[in-house]
């Protein structure tokens, strides 16, 4: 097990009706003024918009709303509403909503302390040193944004998408109530399936020693959200499997499934270059399309955690031919993955091939880095990965 630290200060208040404490909780920290920052019309149909507001009125917390995040969280955006903040200061920004959200309050939360843009933090020529704090209202099942210290936006006026991480991004608190995904459509569900896993496969599938504990937590991990992802899909408000996905969601990205394990999550870095470029296709989306052909090219490198994988996830029964078990637990995957909806190809989700080129470049940084994963991805092996997934 190689040398980490696991550090997830995040406080969670997890469970049926937890958003109904908000007005304790923020007095718990004596908050008096907030942003409260969401996304378009989804927490006003829910009526989650209206319980907000009347929670912070209740307990005479002032707020400032700034709504309209779109997915891909863009940084215009984030811009606009550091500006508000630094005109009229806030003690806490409110994120109710999903990663794209959290991820755009985040960006604020750094941006509002420094006089740069926070693009400079995404591409690593600044380093975060203070924030202020984020709370979240979770109401989508993915990213694990509500307890990371990630955060990834993207810049609309160079369509790159771009991730930093520092202890500064993790949120003060965390409202989990599994409720408020019941409105989640199918397609959106499976998007956040597939991020949910990716974010514990890309992990599991790293560099480093042995970590049993951690490599035994990531599997149950995973065959718990292949099992209640397929109840969430076919039955909307089944509490179970949504609370289910919730808490993976959490615990996927907060670091505990990498704990002892060098990770690059290679898949990921592409795909922010394929959404970035192209705003409608949902990252997790982005990711089923990409991770078989990633896998397919690399489960030469450390075949035992693949063969794990393959008979402790996807139920392969074992054979003399362990390379033909390894590929037939990525195509098992693939083919969960169809089964919730999602597309497993690049032309799929509209990528046109002519762009393929180029968003290998941009994965590359236009040619400042190389991905040192399980095997090295360089330009080379992103297109090739990029082409086969096409």
């Amino acid at each position: 097990m190689d040398n980490f630290i696991y550090n997830a200060p995040t406080k969670v208040f997890f469970g049926r009706g937890r958003e109904n404490e908000l007005g304790d909780i923020l007095k718990s920290y004596k908050i008096k003024k907030i942003m409260l920052h969401y996304g378009h019309s989804s927490i006003k149909k829910s009526g989650l918009y209206d319980k907000i507001v009347k929670i912070l009125n209740d307990n005479k917390i002032d707020f400032i709303d700034f709504g309209g995040v779109d997915a891909n969280p863009k940084l215009s955006k984030v811009l606009e509403g550091i500006k508000i903040i630094k005109n009229n200061p806030v003690e806490l920004i409110l994120a109710v909503g999903g990663g794209s959200v959290i991820d755009s309050a985040k960006a604020m939360a750094v941006g509002a302390k420094v006089d740069f843009s926070p693009w400079k933090f995404s591409i690593k020529e600044e380093t975060a040193k203070d924030h202020i704090p984020v709370g979240v209202i979770l109401t989508l099942s993915a990213s694990g944004s509500d307890m990371s210290n990630s955060c990834v936006i993207t810049n609309d006026q160079t369509l790159e998408k771009r991730g930093f991480s520092s202890e500064e991004n993790r949120p003060l608190f965390a409202i989990l109530n599994p409720e408020l995904t019941y409105s989640v459509n199918k397609f959106q569900t499976g998007c956040g399936i597939v991020d949910i896993m990716m974010h514990t496969l890309e992990r599991y599938f790293s560099l480093g020693s042995q970590s049993p504990i951690t490599d035994n937590i990531a599997l149950g991990l995973l065959k718990a959200v292949k099992d209640m992802g397929i109840r969430a899909i076919k039955n909307p408000k089944d509490y179970e499997a949504r609370a289910t996905l919730m808490w993976a969601n959490s615990l996927s990205h907060n670091g505990l499934t990498g704990c002892g394990r060098n990770f690059v999550m290679s898949v990921h870095q592409i795909e922010h270059e394929v959404s970035g470029m192209y705003d409608n296709i949902a990252h997790g989306a982005g990711l089923a399309a990409l991770w078989p052909q990633w896998a397919m090219n690399s489960y030469k490198a450390t075949p035992e955690l693949f063969l794990r994988f393959s008979y402790e996830v996807m139920e392969i029964k074992p054979t003399d031919n362990k390379n033909k078990d390894i590929e037939d637990g990525i195509i098992s995957l693939k083919n969960y993955f169809k089964e919730i909806g999602m597309p497993t190809s690049l032309k799929e989700l509209g990528v046109k091939e002519e762009s393929l080129e180029q968003l290998a470049w941009n994965a590359m940084f236009k040619g400042k880095r190389v991905l040192e994963d399980i095997i090295t991805v360089d330009k080379d092996l992103a297109l090739k990965i990029l082409k086969e997934s096409f």
